[in-house]
């Protein structure tokens, strides 16, 4: 895994009064820093030590977001209701109703 190819989000924190670097593969940590860049050079930091740490003691680490095959399906139930107005939609529409909630989705 390399440890670039994990997702990174900045973000201000006022209870902390800092930036906090996060990463979605690893919920648990973050990095305080006082500038949006330093708090993403901290968690990219910290997240290729804990990889490092992780590989060291034969840890299985997380496959990075953007590494992950996706098949571009998955399935959603939904209220009887909310199905029947999106039929009576995508018919009006003249489109099926996977492609009006793509659009939905996309929106």
């Amino acid at each position: 895994m390399n440890p670039n190819h994990y997702t990174y989000r900045v973000t201000w924190s006022p209870e902390d009064g800092e930036h906090v670097g996060l990463c979605a593969e690893f919920p648990s940590l973050s990095f305080l820093a006082p500038t949006p860049d330093k708090a993403l050079t901290g968690i990219r930091k910290l997240v290729g030590e804990v990889v490092k740490d992780m590989r060291a003691s034969k840890e299985p680490v997380p496959v990075p977001l953007a590494d992950r095959p996706y098949s571009g399906r998955f399935v959603v139930r939904v209220p009887p209701l909310l199905h029947r107005t999106l039929a009576v939609e995508a018919a009006e529409q003249g489109v099926s109703i996977n492609r009006l909630v793509s659009a939905k989705l996309a929106a």
